[in-house]
């Protein structure tokens, strides 16, 4: 097994020599920054089973009680009172370096943008919860505006301008992706001559196969996780180290 001193040397020579990085973050970069993942031993679905049922379409447009219980969660999620880590902020580094060919994010927290990326270089796979949108008409709203209405006395808001159901503008269980939004991962991927894969598990799919896209594209990849990952063996370098202390020493100009 190579040295991590070794890892950690090899994996900031492979960012230096990069002209298109593509990283691809999970959960795993947003948990130092207090947001929990969703199936790890301290994850929100881990905690209370019954949250996930607010991610899953189907029971969110059918019950009432559940959309509910939704917006409380809403309300009090860690990500309006969290901020960037070091971890964050040490992919932004690669964006001010001019090195950054695209971000792909499965998080749906918006801290990337927070920590100073552009808009247009992030790929939010999974959608945003910053944002509302109307199941019935399309309309979409930031989500501060309807968490006023919910904590004015309205339970389960609906549009003020069709009446349709509310829901974050995330891809809920049994939702289909965004197809604009997949090609647009993919080709960044195929584009890319280095892949940095961060804090995430690798079994989401389709996203997950943006790394062996990358490999077959000629991209090198390293892997940033604190668990072993199904894409381990295309690594050209693998780093267990907590991401908000190695990203920096690998990113940094």
């Amino acid at each position: 097994m190579t040295p991590p001193e070794d890892s950690v040397t090899r994996a900031r020579q492979l960012v230096d020599a990069a002209r298109r990085i593509v990283v691809l973050t999970g959960a795993g970069i947003s948990t130092e920054s207090g947001i929990p993942d969703f199936r790890g031993p301290k994850g929100v679905w881990t905690k209370n089973p019954a949250a996930e049922k607010q991610s899953t379409l189907q029971n969110y447009l059918a019950d009432g009680e559940v959309r509910r219980a939704a917006w409380q969660s809403r309300i009090n999620h860690p990500a309006w009172h969290a901020g960037p880590n070091s971890g964050h902020r040490a992919v932004f580094e690669l964006e001010r370096r001019g090195l950054l060919h695209g971000l792909i994010t499965q998080n749906i927290d918006g801290l990337h943008q927070l920590a100073g990326h552009a808009e247009n270089r992030v790929v939010e796979v999974h959608g945003t919860m910053r944002r509302v949108m109307c199941w019935g008409c399309g309309k979409r709203l930031p989500m501060p505006e309807v968490l006023q209405r919910v904590r004015a006395g309205e339970a389960d808001p609906h549009c003020l301008e069709c009446g349709g159901i509310l829901k974050s503008d995330t891809i809920s269980f049994g939702q289909a992706l965004v197809p604009e939004v997949i090609e647009r991962a993919m080709a960044l991927a195929a584009e890319a001559d280095l892949l940095l894969a961060i804090g995430t598990t690798l079994q989401v799919y389709p996203v997950a196969s943006v790394v062996p896209l990358a490999g077959e594209a000629g991209a090198r990849i390293i892997i940033v996780n604190d668990q072993p990952t199904p894409m381990d063996a295309l690594a050209d370098v693998l780093l267990r180290q907590p991401i908000g202390e190695v990203l920096p020493r690998i990113c940094a100009g």
